[in-house]
């Protein structure tokens, strides 16, 4: 992605002065009428928030000011960050309410804003990451960008008001140089987001999908499993491609899989697994717990027990969904989002141990018998004098050096691991975000489905239902088509690409584990809802349907913190031609492939969605249309 330099903070200071908003005057500002977590969070900020829409665009427009747009999450760590240090504080909020029209967005409410505008900050910093911090005009075109600032001048870095003081200069003085760069910045956007290349007259051949798992085999930690990094991440994307790919790529997700497993970002006391991890061996965890990397997780554990018959992995995959019943299951039967990394301020809090901690919780038996079993028989792991619990050989190879069996082993740690949970129930919990996603509870439903019938679990299959149920319920708007987002009642965005490509997957995978007609029934009526809303005649589907204030319509096909919308929605329209056998899915698969070619050649890489789609449509054996 091409990186535009503007070149817009100039450091000159000027004086403002003090203006409250009638919305301040009871200590609140308009995101307390929101519903989304992360927003509330901000509501009792000093700062005039607007949430994204016309009242604030409106403004921007007839005042001729800027907008500061700030997007993050309810688990963002840095987010928090910045809601204290920057936007609680009076003099900071004055300079913001007198220069700007302050907007803040929940990335995870509004996924289309978070494209455009996270694409913007990559390419006007050449980094990205939360808080996006981003500064448009009031024709929403970015002209500036970055995310966490310091709330002063700190080694050479600008502060928050020296960022705000710089651009108020710049618009002020030198409007002429900021339309044009914002002007530059849009169609660099519309171009990488919106135009495609034309359609290739052929499926892209197996061999263009192959490069992508070439490419990805390339980049395996042969060592600790996952890829590049640190940090390491848990990429989804990259395991659902490799478990399909070859025996080496299975091999390569089956190690992946185990190292995870022994590492601190899988929650040895609660189950579940973490964000992403600062070190190579998953030892050092970003605490945060998000529903969609637990659903894929658990999916694929579940698909490794399978295979292998190890009981590591059964252990794995019950003790992921045992979490997200315990932990992330709303009384109405869907799924709440995530659950912060941090607690007053302090990251892990909930989660690590000072020796003292153990010692006093365990007693000196239970101490030497999980100290090197859980890794804290040396020096701590983190700052502060703190440990993470991990694995520092598997549970076989501990039992074996006690001369033990592994069940034996796990007989013996349970009751001291009962007590450090105990003892954890007794220390304050980090935030949750209870809002529930349309696809990230698809996501959940499709783990729990493949996961109760794996492990022949009635009360995974039974969650799956419920969740089922209440989405397909609760998700509605008043024509009767989805909604993306649901909480404390109410359902509210229409739906995007996601919400229907991974819903219409936990329906197709409940439907395989019940052979129950009525959800393939569900997932045909979703399928044809996402084509007339969404589809590209070129083929493929846009991110979101038109809608106003949107710089414009965004066409994804790259694979992130979550697969591809279009990939999975290529997968489930040839999962549909073969329970259905209709031809019509396997040819707007096909159509896909084609519209994709190009993205498919240029960045096998960022693509393995796309490329695990196209592998399955030149699988051999498989008719040119489904019979």
């Amino acid at each position: 992605m091409p990186r535009i330099a503007l070149g817009l903070l100039a450091c000159i200071l000027a004086s403002c002065g003090a203006r409250q908003s009638a919305h301040q005057e009871k200590g609140t500002n308009r995101l307390i009428h929101e519903s989304s977590p992360y927003l509330l969070l901000h509501a009792h900020n000093p700062v005039d928030w607007y949430p994204w829409g016309e009242e604030a665009i409106a403004k921007a427009r007839q005042e001729d000011k800027p907008i500061f747009l700030s997007v993050g999450y309810s688990s963002c760590y840095w987010c928090h960050v910045m809601e204290r240090e920057i936007f609680s504080r009076q003099p900071i909020a004055e300079l913001m309410n007198r220069w700007f029209v302050n907007v803040k967005v929940d990335r995870e409410e509004r996924p289309d804003l978070d494209e455009i505008y996270m694409n913007a900050s990559q390419m006007l910093t050449g980094s990205g990451g939360w808080p996006n911090s981003i500064f448009l005009t009031p024709d929403l075109e970015p002209f500036f960008a970055g995310s966490y600032f310091p709330p002063a001048d700190r080694e050479g870095r600008p502060g928050f008001p020296t960022v705000l003081r710089n651009l108020h200069e710049a618009w002020t003085n030198r409007r002429p140089e900021v339309n044009a760069a914002a002007a530059r910045v849009a169609a660099a956007l519309r171009q990488t987001l919106a135009a495609r290349s034309a359609p290739s007259p052929e499926i892209p051949p197996r061999e263009s999908a192959r490069r992508a798992v070439v490419s990805l085999e390339s980049r395996y930690d042969a060592r600790n499993g996952g890829f590049d990094g640190p940090p390491k991440f848990p990429s989804p994307a990259s395991l659902l491609l490799l478990w399909d790919a070859d025996a080496e790529g299975r091999r390569e997700v089956l190690a992946t899989l185990r190292r995870m497993g022994q590492g601190a970002i899988y929650d040895q006391l609660g189950g579940g697994f973490h964000r992403y991890t600062l070190d190579a061996q998953w030892r050092v965890p970003h605490f945060e717990k998000m529903l969609y990397d637990n659903a894929h997780l658990a999916e694929l554990l579940a698909l490794a027990w399978q295979a292998e018959k190890d009981p590591e992995f059964a252990r794995l995959a019950r003790g992921t969904l045992d979490f997200v019943l315990a932990e992330m299951t709303l009384p109405e039967g869907g799924f709440k989002s995530a659950i912060d990394a941090e607690v007053q301020g302090q990251e892990g809090a909930c989660y690590t141990w000072t020796r003292q901690d153990l010692q006093d919780v365990l007693g000196p038996e239970g101490f030497d018998l999980l100290a090197p079993t859980f890794g804290f028989q040396g020096e701590p792991n983190l700052e502060g004098g703190r440990y993470t619990l991990y694995l520092p050989k598997s549970l076989a190879e501990r039992a074996a050096e006690l001369g033990i069996s592994r069940e034996e082993l796990i007989a013996r740690l349970n009751p001291y691991l009962d007590k450090l949970r105990a003892a954890r129930r007794r220390r304050q919990p980090p935030r949750v975000d209870d809002k529930a996603l349309a696809d990230w509870n698809g996501m959940t439903i499709a783990a729990l489905a493949r996961g109760g019938k794996i492990l022949n679990e009635p009360r995974y299959l039974a969650a799956a239902g419920r969740a089922a149920d209440f989405v397909l319920k609760r998700f509605r708007a008043k024509d009767g088509s989805l909604l993306h987002a649901w909480r404390l009642g109410e359902a509210k965005i229409p739906a995007f690409l996601d919400d229907y490509a991974f819903l219409i997957r936990g329906l197709l995978a409940f439907h395989e584990a019940t052979g129950q007609p009525r959800w393939l029934a569900e997932a045909e009526r979703l399928a044809s809802e996402m084509e007339s809303r969404l589809r590209d005649p070129k083929g493929g589907y846009y991110l979101t349907a038109p809608r106003p204030h949107l710089l414009f319509q965004p066409k994804t096909v790259a694979d992130g913190a979550i697969p591809s919308g279009n990939g999975i929605a290529m997968l489930d329209l040839l999962t549909l031609a073969e329970r259905t056998g209709k031809p019509e899915y396997r040819q707007r698969a096909e159509q896909a492939a084609r519209a994709f070619a190009g993205d498919l050649a240029q960045y096998p890489e960022n693509v393995q969605t796309i490329a695990l789609a196209v592998l399955k449509l030149q699988a051999p054996g498989r008719s040119k249309v489904v019979p």
